[in-house]
């Protein structure tokens, strides 16, 4: 009965330390290319998420989410790592100039296992190639089982693929599409692999909704009205230029694919309540960047066209930017985050999360310790599921770093500071470089390892969130304060990033 009226009359006090209950079980649900503004609960007008709204008023929804990166393999690192994925060297997504995710690093799964917890994975890896014996398997860093892919679902599509290796050897093609095998397999594992005599870490990593984009019909028809048609066309895209050619008859089958995401999600939600682990799991639902976007061939800019791309209509709500864009379009992203009697159900936090603060907010929860011989960019920020401030030592900063011929212009990063946004943007690449032996131009590599920003503009990110007005001008004294923290920052951050290229002795990396 106290225990009742503490939690009526103090609930401050009840949810105040939630590292002294019994560890939980930790899911994350990771999405690929969803939107900030594409589910229901946070403001899409049409998509229909009834699972998903129903767990957003479970537990917080966060509208400062940030996946770490702006596309996926450093997003991934950041996740596992608990550093900028930039450090481990993902400058791009695993495989350009040989990128792979190194055995020295620490992962949040090797942690984990090391306090007694059981992990696994499910779904999308995207930190080397798993069917390579040079490369390090999902088995090797830290989980006890695994069903997985090297990358997305391309070849046949999400369904019926055809990639997934378990434990490091080839399964064949599975039957169903990508997010529910990968969804009935985690559930499976709960329920009769693992020992339940321990709490458990998993992942699951879905295909959906990043590209090739093929829901079951019975999905996609759920938007198949001219309505639709001509609302995808009336929907935000963060200001990034998008083709003129009408492609809104495909924008059911993102939609669909949405919705395919919020049954699979719910189907899981419900088998954890039947099995019992709801009180004593915490599941965190996220993407791991912002949306993708069709674009068509443009020569005087870079922008190449990809017909697959066309069924691309995610959106980014009312921020700017999408995928591989600094600007918050490109990495804030859906998180909503459940675990009943610690994160008061129903509630909102404007705190901000970031995508290197899973490794040191859930070892914390599960008792484990934080490595100290590297640096960790992140912090646990567990209170901000609580919408309550905590100390952060290292300011989140965002990249995707392009040579000079792609998309010339583009900001290369942004760092944030309380609630200033600082973006900032290399000097372009040099053409025609002389000095290297097998390359007319300055490669990439060596470009992103050389250079510094050198023109920036400053947003305050809570008065305008689509980054609209720069106030550099008008906020002079902290524009001039913040330009000197993000260049030490990225110093740090690019000098123990490895030099691909330079490290087996190639020149011959022209390009991302």
């Amino acid at each position: 009965m106290l225990l009742l009226l503490l939690w009526i009359f103090y609930p401050e006090l009840a949810h105040s330390n939630a590292t002294e209950a019994p560890r939980p079980n930790m899911i994350i649900f990771l999405t690929d290319d969803l939107g900030y503004g594409d589910l229901g609960s946070y403001g899409h007008p049409f998509i229909q998420t009834p699972h998903l709204d129903r767990f957003a008023e479970e537990g917080v929804r966060m509208t400062d989410m940030h996946a770490a990166a702006t596309v996926c393999s450093p997003s991934r690192a950041a996740i596992l790592t608990g550093r900028n994925g930039y450090r481990s060297g993902f400058y791009n997504i695993a495989g350009f100039f040989g990128t792979t995710l190194s055995k020295q690093e620490i992962t949040l799964a090797q942690l984990l296992q090391d306090v007694g917890y059981q992990t696994a994975f499910f779904g999308k890896w995207h930190l080397s190639k798993l069917e390579s014996h040079d490369e390090v398997s999902v088995n090797e860093m830290g989980f006890d089982y695994s069903l997985a892919t090297s990358v997305n679902a391309f070849g046949t599509g999400p369904k019926n693929p055809e990639k997934f290796m378990r434990n490091g050897v080839p399964e064949g093609m599975i039957e169903g599409w990508y997010a529910d095998i990968v969804s009935r397999e985690a559930s499976d594992w709960i329920a009769n692999k693992r020992d339940k005599n321990k709490p458990f870490f998993v992942i699951i990593s879905t295909n959906e909704p990043h590209t090739p984009i093929d829901p079951p019909q019975n999905f996609a028809e759920m938007y198949a009205s001219e309505d639709g048609h001509s609302l995808a066309q009336q929907l935000s895209y963060g200001r990034v230029k998008r083709h003129g050619r009408d492609i809104a008859e495909y924008a059911k089958e993102y939609y669909g694919t949405v919705s395919q995401v919020d049954h699979v999600f719910g189907g899981l939600m419900d088998f954890i309540e039947r099995q019992g682990l709801k009180d004593s799991t915490l599941v965190i639902f996220t993407s791991d960047n912002g949306p993708e976007y069709p674009v068509t061939l443009d020569e005087s800019n870079g922008e190449w066209e990809d017909p697959i791309r066309d069924r691309c209509f995610g959106s980014p709500g009312p921020l700017r930017g999408m995928k591989r864009f600094p600007y918050e379009g490109g990495h804030r992203v859906p998180g909503l985050i459940r675990w009943p009697g610690h994160i008061p159900a129903g509630t909102v936090s404007d705190q901000l999360f970031n995508g290197t603060d899973f490794l040191p907010t859930l070892c914390k929860l599960a008792g484990a310790d934080v490595p100290q011989d590297r640096t960790i960019d992140g912090t646990d920020a567990f209170n901000a599921f609580l919408g309550k401030d905590y100390e952060r030592k290292i300011l989140p900063i965002w990249f995707f770093l392009l040579n000079a011929s792609h998309m010339p212009g583009m900001a290369q990063m942004a760092m944030r500071y309380q609630d200033y946004v600082l973006v900032g943007k290399l000097a372009p690449r040099r053409e025609n470089f002389t000095g290297y032996p097998s390359a007319d131009t300055y490669p990439a590599v060596d470009w992103l390892k050389t250079s510094v920003p050198d023109t920036f503009e400053l947003y305050h990110i809570k008065d305008d969130p689509g980054q609209c007005n720069d106030i550099s001008s008008e906020k002079y004294d902290t524009f001039i304060e913040l330009i000197p923290k993000m260049q030490t920052l990225w110093l740090d951050i690019r000098n123990e990033g490895p030099w691909w290229g330079r490290l087996s002795g190639s020149s011959d990396n022209n390009g991302f």
